[in-house]
């Protein structure tokens, strides 16, 4: 019998009503883990090349991994992958909370939907059964309730629900899967694509399989069960218990890396005003008592750090709602400083309307700070925006925005096809303010300061991503003759040589492709990265492999586990060689090659030939052809994919 995974995945044929459950061999899930790899592996398998996103041929596949469900710290969490409505190449996201160890416990450890249903439905998975149940009376409803709905007619309040919102129905191109209401697999539209097959909610719960989930070796797992906990008051990240994510606020405006009025510039002058520091003191769910560590602070299954954010708060204009958590740092970021919003209690009114909806704030702030551009430069007019004085820092007008979006008006269906998209609806040149790399907004992470990240926000299968990679901080110093402590996490992935600032040389590219293997590894592990991921955390690299092997008896090392990872990367990669891409498609946004202004970043700024040269060392870091940017016969077979080539 298999530890830690089911051995089973649930087949739904929306279109038919019907079921398969496959069980694959104990070799297969070695070597696809789950999560990304394993999505990856059936979209490349599933979904024929040319297909619309939007269209009933797409396959949506939401997993997780062979150690999800154990009660490790950081291993909660959920993938969902699918050809991208905003991207039009392979799409990817994932999501924390609870919704994860309760699909394993349900009894599967997939679910990949081919087809499109009828009508409205929704998948209710109860202790390995399984059926189809009418949701024409929950489509249109918000996230909070839906779930409440689904939670009051299935008669358990402990089910766990991912769904679409009315984004996602009506088929915003970044919409968003919702998890808990709260925790959202926010990037590359895949709330748009169960929203095209018809397929509101997954509903799980898994009594019997909890009871029942077995590990191989139960003394090393009680050991790295208690470890988390014990490590975390030491690690590098308990700050970012108390403060969460917007930890990064002050120190990346400090530093000119903090996005500012449409990545313009990287130092925002209101950053005291949406700073980690002064939501967790006015905020937090608690705060007015002193109660905000117990009250404002949520976590996912089994985990210590407890950085979700839960805000709630009322004011003369709107009240907040706990139930809808509280705005991350990259909400911060792209919905706050990028579009000159000072205001926090405005921040996180768009970022509950968001997750109330179902629309990914990265996107949804991107989209809205090139649109505040485009009006400040007349490239939008008042006609163009149903009315709305779109500048940058009025909170009204951005609430305007936000909920033009969510509602469906007329500007706000050209706000929901992304920058990229509106940009080539729109014309008048407003193309060129588009920050966006492969039609996905870039994050809150500044790439003219941290340059291997642009490059990887470049390359990346699934367009710009802060999670994909190291970031160039972790691995450089000042002068050639500075003496560095590597941090032990990149010196256990064999990463010893650190470089100068803001370098794009050789051994800066090995990191960016080294990193990507290690980030990847930990997406289709279904791990958190800031547990155990290339920020530090709880568990260094070489501890992943015993983690994993506590979990399910095999006896893995650290270059296998990284070689799925790489695997992943190039499945991805060669999904979207099908759909036509090549190495001339993997670019930056023209911002990008434009200076900074202010503050410690000023005039920073890409190269174009350094760019290039950057993304030919990259390419043979990873063994791809130079010139199309794509894996090799070699590499293929290298990974076992020989079977791609017949796909």
């Amino acid at each position: 019998m298999p530890f830690g995974y089911n051995g089973k995945i649930l087949h739904i044929d929306l279109t038919h009503q019907t079921f398969m459950v496959e069980a694959p061999e104990e070799s297969f899930y070695r070597k696809y883990l789950g999560g990304s790899a394993l999505n990856s592996y059936y979209l490349c398998k599933m979904v024929p090349p040319a297909t619309q996103a939007l269209s009933e041929k797409n396959v949506l596949v939401v997993s997780v991994s062979v150690i999800t469900g154990a009660a490790i710290a950081g291993l909660s969490r959920v993938v969902a992958s699918a050809k991208s409505p905003l991207t039009g190449l392979i799409g990817d996201g994932q999501a924390g909370g609870f919704f994860p160890p309760e699909m394993k416990y349900a009894g599967f450890d997939a679910f990949i939907f081919t087809g499109k249903s009828p009508k409205p439905v929704y998948l209710w998975v109860d202790d390995g059964k399984y059926e189809l149940r009418d949701a024409s009376h929950l489509w249109g409803m918000t996230s909070g309730e839906c779930e409440d709905q689904i939670k009051d007619e299935l008669g358990d309040e402990r089910i766990m629900v991912a769904q679409t919102g009315p984004a996602g129905e009506r088929g915003v191109r970044y919409a968003s899967i919702m998890f808990q209401c709260n925790h959202t697999v926010g990037r590359t539209g895949m709330g748009a694509v169960m929203g095209s097959k018809n397929l509101k909610a997954i509903a799980v719960r898994g009594r019997q399989g909890r009871k029942n989930f077995k590990v191989a070796d139960p003394v090393q797992y009680k050991y790295w069960s208690k470890t988390g906990a014990t490590r975390f008051k030491d690690s590098p990240i308990e700050p970012m218990g108390k403060l969460g994510t917007a930890i990064s606020v002050l120190g990346q405006s400090a530093s000119g890396q903090l996005p500012t009025h449409n990545f313009v510039s990287g130092v925002f002058l209101g950053a005291d005003g949406i700073s980690g520091e002064l939501m967790y003191e006015q905020y937090l769910c608690g705060a007015a008592q002193g109660k905000q560590d117990v009250l404002g602070r949520e976590t996912c299954f089994a985990c210590p750090v407890r950085c979700k954010r839960v805000v709630e708060f009322k004011n003369d204009d709107f009240s907040i709602d706990k139930r809808y958590g509280g705005p991350e740092y990259e909400t911060l970021g792209l919905m706050g400083s990028s579009c000159g919003i000072s205001d926090f209690p405005a921040i996180a009114k768009a970022n509950e309307i968001c997750n109330r909806y179902g629309i990914d704030t990265i996107s949804c702030g991107g989209t809205i700070a090139w649109a505040m551009e485009c009006f400040g430069k007349g490239i939008l007019t008042l006609e163009d925006t149903d009315g709305i004085e779109l500048r940058f820092g009025d909170p009204k007008a951005y609430l305007q925005a936000v909920e033009a979006i969510a509602e469906g008006s007329r500007f706000g269906n050209l706000l929901a096809l992304g920058s990229a998209r509106a940009a080539e609806v729109l014309g008048r040149g407003s193309d060129k303010l588009v920050v966006a790399a492969n039609r996905q907004e870039i994050p809150a992470h500044m790439p003219r300061a941290k340059v291997s990240l642009g490059i990887i926000y470049a390359v990346n299968p699934f367009g710009a991503d802060h999670m994909s990679s190291g970031h160039d901080p972790f691995y450089e110093k000042q002068s050639p003759d500075s003496k560095v402590n590597v941090p032990p996490f990149l010196q256990q992935l064999g990463l010893n040589t650190p470089t100068l600032p803001r370098s794009l040389d050789a051994e800066k590219m090995r990191f960016a492709s080294v990193t990507q293997n290690y980030d990847s590894l930990m997406d289709s592990l279904c791990i958190c990265q800031f547990v155990i991921g290339t920020f530090g955390g709880l568990f260094e690299p070489l501890e992943v492999p015993e983690i994993v092997n506590s979990v399910t008896g095999w006896d893995t090392t650290l270059p296998e586990l990284l070689a799925v990872g790489e695997r992943r990367v190039n499945l991805m990669r060669i999904f979207n060689a099908r759909e036509g891409h090549t190495r001339e498609k993997d670019q930056l946004p023209s911002r990008m090659f434009e200076p900074l202004q202010g503050g410690a970043t000023d005039g920073f700024k890409f190269n174009h030939q350094e760019f290039e040269e950057a993304k030919s060392a990259y390419y043979l870091q990873r063994g791809w052809d130079v010139n199309s940017g794509n894996p090799t016969h070699m590499k293929i077979s290298e990974l076992g994919l020989e079977w791609t080539a017949t796909t």
